[in-house]
């Protein structure tokens, strides 16, 4: 540690971080290529001057180059060296007084003598020095260029966290195509890591870490977070797989929270009016509660993930349903004012809203080949006598002519439709019998080339075209089970199921896999995508999430949501008008520019 007291010298910094000595600077520059300079490098880089000149500060430089030279330096008057070293005064300090005042002087001189043709001392040691600090400027940018460090990337610092200290989890599922998309982004992420900084983040995918049922509802997961990653990280960072992240301004935005509190991070999402799906909550402002939408990322600060997880041990997750995991969560977690409420970040975007955003959301309609072909895909309208006359109408003026193969079953047989009788009553509750006399009604009489099976209320909006697009991701040999995903009981050993109002489409593998089993509906009543999804979770089979089916109508999610989302089908006619609604969100005229849009693959993206 250096004890020599400090000599005040006036100074500013560079950009790139190195010193500039304006006067000094400028008689450099003017002797730049005459062979004074070169005489005087030798000076300026023993290894005195070169170590001290990285570590401590200009005048420090400034006494070492002095003593390379062996010149002495007469000293300004005590009095002035105090003033000059007085605290608030060591930069920008006018020059006049003290210090300060002396080497103005000696600049003076130098520049006097130079206009003579003299090489006087105090301007050899002026400009050996500033030779000195022009190496050490090299020398500083020579050590940054190979690096692009964060450090020299005008990051902020505010709260110095690094990329290691963030653990990022990729919401993936298990499924091969989401696997391989989660799997493209993590190494699109390490690779930008990489650049960045030589200390990696953990990447994280989600179906990965636990066999669980409900680890995709990830607050089962917080105790493995808590206990794993809480003494070395700082935040962990979620995502979906087509989420498209740009860390370097990802880790500029945390920068901005302390991570030693606790942080709840997103894009806020809110409803416009109470809705079915959200159990009508705020209805008296449906505004005021904000959730992330999960495409944009969300972030989570580990001391928040340390309460959240102490709270799970005292207190279990309820066995209910989870309906809208992203509002869900932001609840659990504002715990009725006890908890954080969701803190929106500009930076997390999910369209490409200008160069700030850290994230955004590659909206796309899969595309991974050929459209699976019309004759491949069976469509299967549940109905009753009651909705023949108004409901079946609104099917056939709307999507039904995209499907080439569909039949309308019911509890009464009606030629004009026409309309088949499974010979099940209908029921005013669930519809399981009526589903599984469709499910062996496929397998047993439709030829085997018909890979699909789509199952759909007769108030359900679907775009067939787009989900034949969809179908060409997926691998009809596997068992499929696709569809908008819901859960029941996932906090105590309870399964995930596909909501029937949005669509649930079967590959013929996934059927023949559930009826060889021994599961069936304890009642004609029972409620059928509920009894489907604890039967395919017997058998293994995992459900397979879209975003792009939905159970509500386009009223009951928020604009934000939809606008980054190309949806494949929506449900109920509850106070709107059916048509409208298809024409607006799944008609081909839209449906045209979808279809553009995913002949690009998606995989060039990342």
């Amino acid at each position: 540690m250096n004890n020599e007291p400090e000599t005040p010298v006036a100074h500013e910094m560079t950009p790139g971080g190195s010193v500039r000595l304006p006067d000094a600077e400028g008689l450099l520059n003017g002797w730049r290529q005459k062979p004074l300079l070169r005489d005087l490098r030798p000076l300026g880089s023993p290894t005195c001057c070169r170590k001290r000149a990285c570590r401590e500060a200009t005048t420090s430089i400034l006494r070492c180059c002095e003593r390379t030279l062996g010149r002495s330096r007469s000293r300004p008057p005590e009095g002035a060296a105090r003033a000059g070293a007085a605290p608030g005064r060591r930069r920008g300090a006018r020059e006049g007084s003290g210090a300060q005042g002396v080497r103005a002087a000696r600049l003076r001189e130098g520049r006097a003598a130079s206009a003579a043709g003299m090489r006087p001392p105090a301007l050899l040691a002026l400009l050996s020095c500033s030779a000195a600090f022009a190496l050490v400027s090299e020398e500083r940018k020579e050590k940054a260029k190979p690096s692009q460090d964060l450090e020299q990337s005008s990051l902020s610092k505010k709260h110095g966290v690094d990329l290691k200290e963030i653990v990022f989890v990729i919401q993936s599922q298990s499924n091969s195509f989401h696997s391989k998309r989660a799997e493209e982004l993590k190494r699109n992420i390490l690779k930008q890591a990489a650049n960045l900084t030589q200390d990696l983040p953990r990447v994280l995918l989600l179906h990965q870490l636990a066999k669980q049922e409900g680890a995709w509802t990830v607050l089962p997961l917080l105790p493995h977070f808590s206990v794993t990653y809480s003494k070395n990280s700082a935040w962990i960072f979620f995502c979906e797989e087509e989420t498209r992240i740009q860390i370097r301004r990802l880790l500029e935005a945390l920068r901005r929270y302390d991570p030693s509190k606790e942080w709840f991070l997103g894009k806020a999402l809110h409803d416009e009016e109470s809705t079915i799906i959200h159990h009508y909550a705020f209805s008296e402002n449906p505004t005021a509660f904000k959730y992330p939408d999960f495409a944009a990322g969300w972030a989570l600060s580990i001391p928040l993930v340390n309460k959240l997880t102490k709270r799970l041990k005292s207190e279990p997750l309820k066995s209910d349903f989870t309906i809208d995991l992203k509002h869900e969560i932001a609840l659990y977690i504002w715990d009725k004012g006890g908890g954080p409420a969701l803190t929106p970040v500009p930076e997390f975007c999910t369209d490409h809203a200008g160069p700030h955003c850290a994230t955004t959301f590659y909206s796309f309609l899969p595309l991974c080949g050929t459209p699976v072909k019309k004759e491949e895909v069976f469509v299967a309208v549940k109905t009753c006598k009651k909705f023949h006359g108004d409901r079946i109408p609104i099917v056939k003026r709307t999507w039904a002519a995209q499907a080439s193969l569909i039949e309308y079953y019911s509890d009464f047989a009606e030629s004009p439709i026409p309309t088949v009788d499974l010979g099940i009553p209908n029921t005013d509750r669930g519809h399981c019998g009526k589903t599984f006399a469709i499910l062996e009604r496929f397998l047993n009489r439709s030829h085997d080339k018909i890979a699909w099976l789509v199952i759909v209320d007769d108030d359900t909006l679907i775009s067939i075209s787009r989900l034949r697009h969809l179908l060409s991701c997926y691998d009809s040999r596997d068992a499929v089970f696709l569809g908008e995903r819901y859960g029941y009981g996932l906090g105590t050993g309870g399964y995930s199921y596909v909501t029937g109002g949005g669509g649930m489409v079967f590959s013929r593998e996934a059927i023949r896999r559930l009826l060889a089993s021994n599961c069936r509906c304890y009642s004609n009543d029972a409620p059928d995508d509920m009894v489907l999804g604890m039967c395919f979770s017997g058998l293994g089979v995992p459900v397979t999430h879209s975003p792009l089916f939905h159970q509500a109508r386009p009223v009951d999610y928020p604009k934000d949501y939809l606008s980054h989302q190309i949806p494949i089908s929506f449900h109920k006619h509850w106070h709107i008008d059916p048509v409208k609604v298809y024409l607006t969100w799944l008609a081909p005229s839209e449906e045209d520019d979808a279809t553009r849009e995913t002949q690009k693959d998606p995989r060039e993206e990342l």
